[in-house]
């Protein structure tokens, strides 16, 4: 088990967004094949000139792109033009090779999300380039009514990649997505109440906020990286702030997690890559 710190990093020309690196770090390099995790915002765009990302060729991976709030319009050397938005995948391939941008639109106001890379094993560097949409379905819990008289703030949670089990009290949902993908892997988001993307508000529970406790079901041959965009998380006794990520080793396919208050995680996952990068 390891916490992960994120690192600021300047993404794109001179008047670059700053986003908030967790992968690769001294601490970690990847999460299964999960090779690059940049986690961003809420960003005020008129103040920070949201993404500019011009063209740029990528090879031997494949980028996942999940937004939070915002939209960012995509460009590749397929003929690709596809607007990334919130709770949808978009997968682009590189392969043996691909070039593409990523500007933020005009009428976003508020930029964040995560920017993912997964590296493709050596077998399937040469593999042809290709881009994906994926809308996977909400899986929900309704708040409840608890015998103290508390009321339990509502789970969502979309599987983007891979699948999940969900279990809240005694009722289990699962997820998942039909995307392929090159090593097994795990993506998803899950939120618990309502974690917004308000530039001027604290992403921190205050001390009095509700806690929210469920499990995940996922294949204990996987290592895990549980980020926090908002709120808090405890998992096996670890505390994990907003903007933090923690790594788990492989291990028992049951997770309990214990949110703070209204928060926003990403959980991922895959097994041990056991190929070395240069990246």
């Amino acid at each position: 088990m390891k916490l992960l710190e994120p690192r600021p990093v300047p993404l794109g020309g001179l008047r670059a967004m700053t986003v908030r690196r967790l992968l690769p770090s001294k601490e970690r390099r990847m999460i299964g094949a999960w090779c690059f995790v940049d986690h961003y915002g809420p960003d005020d765009v008129a103040a920070t000139g949201g993404m500019r990302v011009a063209p740029h060729p990528h090879t031997g991976l494949q980028t996942a792109s999940w937004i939070f709030t915002g939209t960012v319009e995509h460009r590749d050397s397929l003929g690709t033009v596809a607007d990334v938005r919130p709770g949808e995948l978009n997968l682009m391939t590189a392969g043996y090779g691909i070039n593409h941008s990523e500007y933020s639109t005009a009428d976003t106001q508020v930029l964040h999300g995560v920017q993912l890379w997964i590296a493709l094993p050596e077998a399937h560097l040469n593999t042809e380039p290709a881009f994906e949409n994926f809308v996977p379905p909400p899986l929900t819990f309704a708040a409840r009514q608890g015998a103290d008289g508390a009321t339990s703030l509502p789970l969502q949670a979309r599987v983007f990649l891979g699948e999940l089990s969900l279990t809240m009290g005694s009722a289990t949902l699962q997820g998942t997505s039909p995307v392929e993908t090159f090593s097994p892997l795990l993506g998803a988001e899950i939120m618990v109440g309502a974690p917004g993307s308000d530039p001027e508000a604290a992403k921190n529970p205050p001390a009095d906020a509700p806690h929210q406790h469920f499990t995940l079901t996922l294949n204990p041959t996987f290592e895990r990286g549980i980020l926090v965009d908002t709120g808090a998380a405890i998992v096996q006794g670890r505390r994990i702030e907003a903007d933090q990520m923690l790594y788990l080793e492989p291990g028992s396919g049951t997770l309990a997690i214990e949110t703070v208050g209204a928060t926003r995680l990403i959980v991922l996952g895959g097994q041990p890559f056991g190929e070395h990068i240069t990246m």
